[in-house]
Formats: structure tokens, C-alpha cells, sequence
């Protein structure tokens, strides 16, 4: 058997963040492994989440997130002007119901304005009522976002581990670590896969991080993963949600927010509920119950429209306001920890800090002559897709040929996803590269179809 190949940074996790650091070292003269430890990338708590790109406004003034997520907010949306991911600039819309939200409401913008921010305005009732007219009654004032937009964390993960691999970075799926041996000057990580050796090691394991530190000797935090429950409603109910629609943060949590969403729907969630099964992405009835009364209470008219889809999504909590990032030099472990749903916004600029502290001892220069970002196929609504772009289908039919028919989704976009540079390992992870399956149908109509063209062009 030979021996094991040594690269000189292995990142574990394949979300976002560990697909942005390994995109930023993949830029370098380093050999660089990404290990995820499961089949797809962004498979984990990177794939359901509110899919907010956030400008910071709301974050604890003076935390490493703050900084990191305001920083991140102009990072991705250069980003994402580079790779075609979709972005809608929508705004946001805090909304009081309360006298004493109402009087929350200057402090708030205070925060904001702490944070960098500068764009909030309050508004009375009336202002609400003219850019939500939706809304229940009751609303007293509000508070506007203007920055806050929607944006693909699907479309946005995948880009980044694509120009990861573009960049030389190797990437190892199905391969959950289970074993590390720190040695004098390099490491050693049993997987499930086999073995791999590295002279660093970032750990950026998300709901798995507190383990796999674990195995680096260390006790200094538990993740209790905390699941989200949302409820996606039909396309029909976009024109009632022009915006995203906040509550006044209470000390009970942010609470539950309406939001238009990248592919057409809305969306209304989440719950926050701390569990111990890292794995119980299921929803509940009780939560799916408790999103419909809040639902109803904000928006009467969204809950009388059709829910096409529920999910849950679990963020990795570690009860402290901030992120958990520190170098072990000692043993050439960075660890990237307690990145909540913030990590979407946040995760090119946690990579550029994780770069920062690794610049002292490992060579990071920009490597000459890297490749062009990758272009990435649209799966936001309210922008061209295939089936309506007359030229590429005089070019090539199949962008003419629709295989779902909820989403529009057609054979030329499914056969594209199977050949690209990190193609699905199944249907789910086809779901999240072309939104086959992802309509009001749930693939009862287009599944079989959409599995035959899949398991054809896999075999």
C-alpha cells in the first residue's frame, strides 16, 4: 500500500467556511485537502438556513463576528457579482408591535450605527403599512434595513468549493475524521476513507467542531445544535412579501421573520429549539404549529396561501455571543469555531482571518496566474434562467427541453450539474444545483424522470 500523500493544510468541513478557507489557501503554492464528511459539499448546516445576506447591523458591537460579518457582507457581494451567484437587494424592515419594541427601536439603530451602519431610518406605522401593506394590524413603527438582502447559500458553497478545486485544492468527500495523531511535524488523520497527513490542520467542522477539537486534546466547548423549523410558501405569496420582514430582537432571540426567498417563495421561520441529535434535521408538528400562529399574526393573508415545503435547518450554538477562532501553533491547529447562521455572510471574511493568522507561519503569497472565479449556473427567480433565454436554446436544444415543471428546471441545466467540476453524489445535492424537485410538487411529478436522467448519466 503507499503511503499516505502529505499536503500542507488539510481543512476539514465543507461548508461554506471551510469551502472559502480552502478556496483562499488553494490561491497559494500550499497543497491544501478539503475533507468533508459527508457525500456533497454544503451538505451540513451550510443548506438551511434564512439565506439573509446581513449587513452586521444587529450584531454585538466590538465582537470578532461583527467585524467579520460587516467585512464578509462586501466580500460575498463582490463575490457573488464575480460568479453570477443570485443576490436581490430587498431590504429589510424591523417592525414593532409593541410600545416597548417601538421604543427599542432608537437603540437599535444606535447599534447599527456602532456596527458601521449607518442606513437605518425609523418610521412611523403608516410608512410600515405603505412598504408591507400585508402586514396584520397592530404595527406601530418600524425600522428599515435598506442593506439586507436575500442571496443562494446553495449557489454560494458550491462556488466556493468549485474555485477551491479550480485553485489545485483536493477534495475529499466521505471522509469523516475519526482519529488525530499530532506528530513533531505533521498530522495524521484517520477517516473513514483512509488516511491523511498535513502539516496543518484547520478545523472547521461546524456542528462537528467541539469533537474533532476533542481529538486535538482540548475541552473548551460543547456545540448544542439548535434547530430552526421554516415553512416555504407558495410563488403566488411573493408579491406579499416585498422585503424581509424582522422582529424586534427580544431576550428571548431574534424571533421569527417573513422573507422573500432567491427562488420565488416565501419563507417564514425559524423556530430555536436546543437539542442533543446533531442529526434531527426533521421538522416537528409543534414547530410547524407554532410557525403557522406566528405566521397568521404577522402576515393574516401569507397564511392563507399554500405551503409547498417545510425543512429544518441546525446551527451549531456554543452559548457565547461571538465566534470561537483560535491558533494552536504548538500543534498547527486552527480552529474555526461557533460560526451560526451568520457564516453564510461572514464565511470569505472568516477565511481572510483564518489567512491572517496562518500568514505567520506558513507562506500564503498569492500564487501567479490563478483562474478566473467560475461562473455559476443562475437559480434565482428574478433572473434569466434557461428556458427563457432564446439564443442558448437555438444553441443548444436542451436548455428548450423542461424536465420540472414547477421550477423550470430543463435537461441541458441537469446535464450541465452532473458534469461540472464538483458534480451531486445524489438527488438532494442535484436539488441544490439546479432546484430540479424543489417546486410545489416535491418531485411527485418530475422524481422519476429526474432520477432516470441521474442514475443514466452516473453509471
Amino acid at each position: 500500500m503507499n503511503a499516505p500523500r502529505t499536503y500542507d493544510v488539510a481543512v476539514i468541513g465543507g461548508g461554506i467556511v471551510g469551502s472559502a478557507i480552502a478556496r483562499l489557501l488553494g490561491g497559494t503554492a500550499l497543497s491544501v485537502a478539503l475533507l468533508e464528511a459527508r457525500d456533497d459539499v454544503g451538505d451540513g448546516t451550510s443548506k438551511a438556513n434564512t439565506a439573509i445576506l446581513h449587513t452586521g447591523f444587529d450584531a454585538k458591537p466590538g465582537t470578532l463576528e461583527s467585524r467579520l460579518v460587516a467585512r464578509g457582507y462586501d466580500l460575498l457581494g463582490d463575490y457573488a457579482e464575480a460568479t453570477g451567484i443570485p443576490v436581490e437587494r430587498t431590504g429589510a424592515l424591523l417592525v414593532a408591535w409593541t410600545p416597548e419594541q417601538l421604543d427599542a427601536l432608537p437603540e437599535l439603530r444606535a447599534k447599527a450605527e456602532r456596527n458601521g451602519y449607518t442606513a437605518c431610518e425609523t418610521v412611523d406605522a403608516a410608512e410600515v403599512y405603505r412598504r408591507v401593506p400585508a402586514l396584520g394590524p397592530g404595527a406601530l413603527g418600524g425600522l428599515t434595513v435598506p442593506g439586507e438582502s436575500i442571496i443562494c447559500t446553495w449557489t454560494t458553497n458550491l462556488a466556493l468549493a468549485t474555485d477551491a478545486v479550480d485553485r489545485g485544492v483536493t477534495l475529499l468527500r466521505g471522509h469523516r475524521v475519526t482519529e488525530v495523531h499530532v506528530g513533531a511535524d505533521t498530522t495524521r488523520l484517520a477517516t473513514t476513507a483512509g488516511e491523511i497527513t498535513a502539516r496543518w490542520v484547520v478545523n472547521a467542522a461546524g456542528l462537528g467542531a467541539d469533537t474533532l477539537d476533542t481529538l486535538f486534546g482540548h475541552d473548551r466547548f460543547t456545540v448544542t445544535p439548535r434547530r430552526g423549523e421554516l415553512l416555504v410558501l407558495d410563488k403566488l405569496a411573493r408579491p406579499l412579501a416585498p422585503c424581509i420582514v424582522l422582529p424586534v430582537p427580544s431576550s428571548a432571540g431574534k424571533g421569527v421573520l417573513v422573507s422573500p426567498t432567491i427562488y420565488g417563495n416565501v419563507m417564514v421561520g425559524p423556530t430555536a429549539e436546543d437539542l442533543t441529535d446533531r442529526g434531527a434535521t426533521g421538522t416537528s408538528e409543534a414547530g410547524l404549529a407554532f410557525l403557522r400562529e406566528k405566521g397568521a399574526a404577522l402576515m393574516p393573508r401569507l397564511m392563507k396561501e399554500e405551503v409547498t415545503a417545510t425543512y429544518a435547518g441546525l446551527r451549531a450554538s456554543i452559548g457565547r455571543d461571538d465566534y470561537l477562532i483560535d491558533l494552536d501553533a504548538s500543534q498547527r491547529y486552527l480552529l474555526i469555531g461557533g460560526i451560526r447562521s451568520t457564516g453564510l455572510t461572514a464565511g470569505m471574511a472568516i477565511a481572510e482571518h483564518a489567512g491572517d493568522l496562518l500568514a505567520g507561519h506558513l507562506d500564503l503569497t498569492a500564487r501567479a496566474g490563478l483562474p478566473a472565479p467560475p461562473h455559476m449556473p443562475n437559480l434565482g427567480e428574478a433572473f434569466a434562467r434557461p428556458y427563457q433565454d432564446a439564443a442558448a436554446i437555438a444553441a443548444d436544444p436542451e436548455y428548450g427541453r423542461i424536465v420540472c415543471f414547477c421550477e423550470r428546471v430543463t435537461r441541458g441545466e441537469i446535464r450541465d450539474a452532473l458534469a461540472s467540476v464538483i458534480p451531486p453524489a445524489g438527488l438532494d445535492g442535484l436539488r441544490r444545483r439546479t432546484r430540479a424537485m424543489n417546486g410545489r410538487c416535491q418531485g411527485f411529478f418530475c422524481g422519476a424522470r429526474v432520477r432516470e436522467i441521474f442514475e443514466g448519466e452516473t453509471e
